[in-house]
Order: C-alpha cells, then sequence, then structure tokens
C-alpha cells in the first residue's frame, strides 16, 4: 500500500518542477493549502444535503406544486397478476404479437386486455408532474444559491478580473476560507447527486448521469488537490450560470405558464451559448493553455488537466447543438418548452391510457443526451448542461 501510495502521489506528475510535497506540507501560521483530506469533509456535506433535499421536496417544493394546481397523481395501477409481472420484470416490457397471444391464451384472456395491463404497469411506473415539479424545484434552488454565492465570492476575488492571478505564486497559493466552502459544497452536491439517483425518478439515462456525476466529482476533486482551484472556481461558476434557468423553464412548463416558459428556455439557451461558447474557451481555456504555460510551465499534471477541459469543450459543442435542435423543432410546433429531460429518459414509456385529474404530464419526444448542464446540460443531456456541470 505505501508503494501504490507512492506511485499515484508521484510529487513529478502533480507538481511542477522543483516543488515537493514536503514544501506545501507546513505553511507559515495562518496559511492553508488545500489537501486531499479536505476532500473527506465533502462526504458528511452531502448527506446532508440530501436530507435537507427530501424536507424541502416534501414539505416546501410539495407545497408549493400544490399551490399551483399540481396535486400528487394517483394514477391507474395494473390488476395485481404474478404471471404478467414476471414477464414484465424479467422478459420484455413491450411484448411483440407472439408474446401476446402467448400470454392471452395462457390466461385466458383477450389479447387487448393482456396489452392493456402492460400499458398500465409500464404508467404505473410514470413519474408525476407533481414528483417532476419537486425535483426540479430543488435543483432550481440549489442551482440560483450556489451561483449567486460563486459569482459574489468571485466578484471580490483578484483573479476574476485579471486570470493570470490564477497563476502567480502557483501553486503556493492560500485556500481561503470563502474558497474552501465554494469548492466543498460544489463537490458535496454532486456526491449528493450520486446517492439520490438510486431514489430520483428513473430514467433511461441512469448510467450515463452516474459516470457524469463520477467524472464531476473527479474533476473538482483533481483541481482541489493540485491547487488549481482559482481557475476551477470560474469554471464552476461559468457552468453554475445557465442551470437554474433551465429549471426555471421546466417549473414554468409543469405549471402551465406556456409563455414564460417559452422565454426563460430562449434565456436559458442564449446564456448557455454565450457561456459555453464563448466564455469558458476565451476566457478559461486561454488562462489555463497559454498564461499557465507563460507563467508557470507545463507539468504532467497541467497536461492532463487541459486535456479534460479541452473534451469538456467538445462537449459544450455537442450539447449545444442539442439544444439548438430543440429549440428549432420546438419553435416549428409552436412551443419551445415541454420538459426537456424528456419522457424518452425516464423509466416508462409514453403510452398513456386515460390522463388521471392533475396528471397532464407534458412530454418532448426529442432525447437530448446524458443532464449536466449542470450539465446538465446537465439537465438537457445534465447534457447536466446540468446538470446540469456542473463540469
Amino acid at each position: 500500500m505505501a508503494a501504490l501510495s507512492a506511485w499515484f502521489w508521484n510529487e513529478r506528475f502533480w507538481l511542477p518542477h522543483n516543488v515537493t510535497w514536503a514544501d506545501l506540507a507546513d505553511p507559515a501560521p495562518g496559511v492553508e493549502y488545500p489537501k486531499a483530506g479536505h476532500l473527506f469533509t465533502a462526504l458528511p456535506v452531502a448527506l446532508g444535503i440530501f436530507a435537507v433535499r427530501i424536507f424541502f421536496e416534501r414539505f416546501i417544493a410539495s407545497t408549493c406544486a400544490r399551490s399551483l394546481h399540481i396535486q400528487p397523481d394517483i394514477g391507474r395501477r395494473a390488476q395485481p397478476n404474478a404471471v404478467l409481472e414476471k414477464v414484465f420484470t424479467s422478459i420484455t416490457k413491450n411484448p411483440d404479437s407472439r408474446h401476446l397471444d402467448g400470454l392471452s391464451k395462457q390466461l385466458d384472456w383477450e389479447v387487448r386486455k393482456v396489452q392493456r395491463w402492460f400499458r398500465h404497469r409500464r404508467n404505473q411506473d410514470k413519474p408525476s408532474t407533481h414528483t417532476k415539479f419537486c425535483e426540479s424545484m430543488w435543483r432550481f434552488t440549489f442551482y440560483l444559491c450556489i451561483f449567486t454565492y460563486g459569482f459574489r465570492f468571485l466578484w471580490q476575488s483578484p483573479w476574476m478580473w485579471d486570470t493570470r492571478r490564477c497563476w502567480y505564486g502557483y501553486p503556493y497559493q492560500v485556500m481561503t476560507p470563502g474558497l474552501y466552502h465554494y469548492y466543498i459544497s460544489e463537490l458535496a452536491f454532486y456526491w449528493s447527486l450520486m446517492f439520490s439517483q438510486f431514489t430520483d425518478i428513473k430514467r433511461k439515462d441512469f448510467l450515463i448521469m452516474f459516470i457524469h456525476h463520477l467524472a464531476t466529482v473527479g474533476l473538482i476533486s483533481f483541481s482541489y488537490v493540485n491547487n488549481m482551484a482559482r481557475v476551477g472556481s470560474l469554471v464552476l461558476c461559468v457552468h453554475d450560470a445557465s442551470d437554474f434557468l433551465l429549471e426555471a423553464a421546466k417549473l414554468a412548463n409543469y405549471a402551465k405558464y406556456q409563455r414564460l416558459c417559452d422565454f426563460l428556455f430562449i434565456v436559458f439557451s442564449v446564456v448557455f451559448f454565450i457561456t459555453r461558447l464563448v466564455i469558458y474557451p476565451v476566457w478559461i481555456l486561454n488562462s489555463t493553455m497559454f498564461e499557465s504555460w507563460a507563467i508557470v510551465g507545463p507539468f504532467p499534471s497541467w497536461w492532463l488537466f487541459n486535456f479534460l477541459l479541452l473534451v469538456l469543450q467538445v462537449l459544450h459543442v455537442i450539447w449545444s447543438y442539442l439544444i439548438a435542435r430543440i429549440a428549432v423543432k420546438a419553435m416549428l410546433r409552436g412551443k419551445v418548452c415541454n420538459d426537456v429531460r424528456s419522457d424518452i429518459e425516464s423509466s416508462s414509456e409514453d403510452e398513456v391510457d386515460a390522463p388521471t385529474e392533475g396528471h397532464k404530464a407534458s412530454s418532448h419526444s426529442t432525447k437530448t443526451g446524458e443532464n449536466g448542464t449542470n450539465g446538465h446540460c446537465a439537465s438537457i443531456a445534465k447534457p447536466r448542461v446540468q446538470n446540469h456541470s456542473s463540469w
């Protein structure tokens, strides 16, 4: 284990030339440099965020949904049947004509009745508008709060106005309380998203989103350990700028405020294009690739960091194309905004036998990729453009 640890924390990979871990281990009194152990703080914070989310969705978001006449759905449940349930869970959720004929004979049911059972069973798992509203309201609240905090913090930080300050004195840069809290909050949130994926609305992009959140956690942790947190904070803020707008558009859609939804989606698209296709490459990539080269010089983890940021830019281009395609198709139909994370991404199918009161969920037939704009877009694809992020 000692040999493995020594190999993983090799100074020649993580740090610039002529800098060792020992140089960063004992700073002057009152000075704190980032340490890998600090990242463990994010785990209990993530559990706390998860608990706050449960409380928020149950008592605050649910109340807001009811005030907008979005009621919890009590859908029609499929009649209990052990044979059909076994087929549904272990063989297929959409039986073909051969399966339907066989089940019809086995149960002495009409084929139409068997079809209806499977339709009800699929829709039984379909999330209600109320559930989706509560989930989106939580994401909107967090994204707005963390973006507001990050922007206010960076507004007072010198490296926001001169990105070369991200590299002056590197890696001997003090980890200030504000920067520490910003980083740990973002990291904890993405840990909480990984936890909550197992209790959230189940979508078909579950694995993709899980990998996305894992990669985001890895990027944030990587930039913290080698003390690239200053430029990392700029990356986080740029990605957070559009996430809350997407969630706001979804909330307006669930509440049936179509014009507001259309307006918010257009604003989201504009902000996304500006931040991801203009500000990110011109402001951030220019600093990480050229200013850092001139001030610090390249070293192995520098190459890896910039490679990952370039991969992220490629994803931005792909997500921007998907958003533009959605917007064009929606405008041709006369509506910009249905649920951007469409029912195609949900675990259920889009068939509805009869809409129930309080559950007239809008659906968008175009799959947008993996949530996370943040990035989510983490949420469009979280893209997050998600979420969602939101790296």
